[in-house]
């Protein structure tokens, strides 16, 4: 039977498919498996991804409306199509999110934690909280009035605000004012600068509990002060969210970073794509909250509860609950390091000249890895140059660091600084400078296209001459997030990966002609191309009655012509695995379709944001890693880079990883063929990927330092074959 496997019927739509993944997320907030805090924290993360979303997706969505686009994306929806069904689905996972934030609190009186209003406060409580808010809110709020000569104010893209409705006291009306009565608006922008949450003083009598309040509430309560001679008929808190997308002319701008700078000012003044504001607002108050703002009723949340989630972020951090945290995970020294050192004497150099390195983090140490490299090429008199792209840098990095001391010691460094890395413009462009202060060659990006490989080459003079050190990684070299995201990296010094490294950063830094490559797979030159043959290759075998089977990794799954040439391998009778944690517009399971392919998304305590592809090969595996997803952005629109895998030792490791990820039955959502997701809980012999890959490396470490006798005791091994 002949099947369009290109028809929009076999495709899900982009944006719904993200709002699935933002809400598989939200579902760890009432996963039996989480401790209580950490629900909380999932709840604003929720949030805080929601922000975003709103921020450059729905704003994309609404100025392609605005402009009259018809054009029907992938699961054949219009703009206008897109941003109802957004609509629809935002306000049902807001409600469901607000329905376990009340079950949150709930639990979390009975560990002593209560967030009261003003009015449940005690009277010695509120005796605190007037004096506080005369001391530290009052002296720097400020209320502005709306009115004829005091136009709407601008407020600021995610900021809280208070809208105010006042009635001028009747005691102080002279007999004409009577006659004339009219109500005043204002607003008050709830100060950034003071903690959100308030916790209040401990009852002596029952120390046990302890309560808090938020910010908005206590102003709320004392709003009146603000607006002597005017009586408060309603204070109502919202929140705006504003259009973050930069709008970058490349091709025109004669310096890029002074263009990102121009528009990143541009930022917090976009135009207004959603307005939050709390249960019980008056129909008038909701008017003038939106005064001047072109939202309709479908860009208007009504929130049973408290504003803006993500202040929870802090308070998940509170002292003296440790049992309501996941227990402390610290990173650990590399697998492969270990086993190279063991005489104490090695560099970093010495292990990857004897063998190929695999770093895997967050469980292995970001900083006795990649740091070690740059900072050891950095001192090392040996070492002649270093080139590294950076597309997300912490603002206190040590790469930079590292980096700026190779220039200073006289070591030639080249840098190409992505700028345009969403919504880390600024700093990178403040490490940039520093790097260039430093005296580093810094490249600003290329026009038309996103950096967003991630690779270093350290050239050394040796005793046998000039080698070349080389660093590939699925991540970004961020010291914050490699504690935070499950990611990869090879260190080799292999020749053939030395020689398409130094021709990768001539092609970045130069004019120079792409080359033909050894072993680097780049985009947008032919990275799509292979990964198409790949995929071929796999058919070919299935058609000739072989075993065919692929496994594929990543954060996001987008293409349609990749994924019709995986529908068109499952047709030909190819197994297929996907380990897709984001949007993925794929739909398994579709009889004649895709019966062949199976789809799952791993959600837990760390980001998986690794990519791995693994290929069966008629028996002959092989398996690469890169820092691309398959998405049209990635593979057209982005330098990406992956690379094969070459080490036995490597291949065996990541196959064993991404087999114990396939096995995962505590965090694994497993799409339907509806394109629903469901999640399933194993009440026995549980696997949970991350947990293990965690206990594993704690375990190597231990092993590390055990005595020769220690070591011949027999144990049973926790993991059997995954590792």
């Amino acid at each position: 039977m002949d099947v369009d496997v290109k028809n929009h019927r076999y495709y899900l739509n982009r944006e719904l498919s993200w709002l699935q993944f933002n809400r598989r997320v939200l579902q760890e907030a009432v996963d039996p498996n989480n401790p209580l805090l950490e629900k909380l924290k999932f709840l604003a993360i929720t949030s805080s991804n929601l922000d975003e979303f709103f921020m450059i997706r729905v704003a994309g969505l609404k100025h392609q409306k605005e402009n009259g686009v018809k054009r029907r994306d992938i699961a054949n929806m219009t703009p206008e199509e897109q941003l109802e069904a957004i609509s629809d689905t935002c306000q049902r996972l807001v409600a469901r999110q607000y329905r376990y934030l009340k079950m949150i609190l709930k639990e979390l009186e009975t560990e002593g934690l209560y967030f009261i209003r003003p009015e449940d406060a005690s009277p010695r409580q509120m005796k605190w909280l007037d004096d506080y808010f005369e001391r530290e809110i009052f002296p720097v709020v400020t209320p502005m009035a709306v009115d004829s000569s005091h136009p709407f104010p601008f407020l600021a893209s995610k900021s809280l605000n208070i809208a105010l409705l006042l009635e001028r006291n009747e005691r102080d009306m002279t007999l004409d004012e009577e006659n004339d009565i009219d109500v005043k608006t204002a607003i008050v922008p709830v100060p950034s600068v003071l903690p959100r949450i308030v916790r209040l003083p401990d009852n002596p009598e029952n120390p046990s509990r302890h309560d808090f309040m938020f910010l908005e509430q206590v102003l709320c309560h004392f709003a009146a002060r603000l607006f002597i001679g005017f009586d408060l008929l309603e204070a109502r808190p919202f929140r705006i969210t504003r259009d973050a997308d930069l709008n970058l002319d490349e091709e025109d701008a004669q310096d890029l970073v002074v263009e990102v700078e121009k528009q990143l000012k541009k930022r917090q003044r976009g135009e207004a794509v959603r307005l939050e504001y709390e249960r019980g607002t008056s129909r008038f108050m909701r008017r003038f909250m939106t005064s001047e703002m072109n939202l309709g009723s479908e860009d208007m949340y009504e929130i049973d509860g408290p504003l803006d989630v993500t202040a929870f972020f802090s308070f998940c951090g509170i002292k003296g609950y440790d049992n309501l945290r996941y227990p402390e995970a610290h990173p650990h020294r590399p697998w492969s390091m270990i086993q190279l050192s063991k005489d104490g004497r090695k560099n970093i150099f010495d292990m990857i000249r004897e063998k190929d390195l695999l770093v895997h983090l967050p469980y292995e140490s970001f900083d006795d890895s990649v740091v070690n490299f740059v900072a050891s090429a950095a001192s090392d008199p040996n070492v002649l140059a270093i080139k590294q792209t950076l597309y997300r840098v912490s603002s206190s990095s040590p790469i930079i660091q590292a980096l700026e001391k190779a220039a200073q010691n006289g070591k030639q460094v080249t840098v190409l600084m992505e700028v345009k890395a969403r919504f880390d413009e600024a700093n990178n462009i403040l490490m940039a400078r520093r790097l260039e202060k430093a005296g580093a060659h810094v490249i600003y990006g290329l026009v038309g296209l996103k950096t967003h490989s991630k690779c270093t080459l350290v050239i050394r003079r040796e005793k046998d001459g000039i080698r070349r050190y080389v660093h590939v990684a699925t991540g970004n070299y961020n010291a914050s997030t490699a504690k935070l995201y499950t990611d990869l990296g090879i260190f080799t010094c292999n020749d053939r990966f030395g020689s398409d490294a130094s021709a990768f950063f001539n092609l970045l830094s130069g004019y120079s002609d792409p080359p033909i490559w050894d072993s680097f797979i780049v985009a947008p030159i032919n990275l799509c191309q292979r990964c198409m043959e790949l995929i071929d290759r796999e058919i070919h075998f299935a058609l000739q009655g072989e075993p065919a089977h692929m496994i594929a990794k990543m954060n996001s799954l987008l293409d349609k012509e990749i994924i019709a040439k995986l529908y068109e391998a499952s047709r030909a009778g190819v197994k297929i695995e996907l380990i897709v944690r984001g949007i993925c517009v794929i739909i398994p399971g579709i009889p004649g379709v895709s019966d062949n392919i199976t789809v799952r998304s791993l959600v837990g305590r760390f980001l998986e944001h690794s990519r791995v592809f693994w290929f069966a090969n008629g028996g002959r595996e092989e398996l690469y890693i890169g820092s691309a997803d398959w998405m049209p952005r990635n593979l057209n629109d982005r330098v990406e880079l992956m690379i094969p895998v070459k080490d036995p030792d490597i291949c065996r490791r990541l196959k064993n990883m991404i087999d114990l990820e396939l096995a995962d039955n505590q965090k694994a959502h497993i799409m339907q063929s509806d394109g629903s997701w469901r999640k399933f809980i194993a009440p026995e012999n549980k696997v949970a990927a991350q947990a293990r890959f965690q206990k594993l490396a704690e375990q190597r470490d231990r092993e590390d330092e055990m005595t020769l006798a220690q070591k011949m005791e027999p144990y049973v091994p926790v993991f059997g074959k995954h590792e």
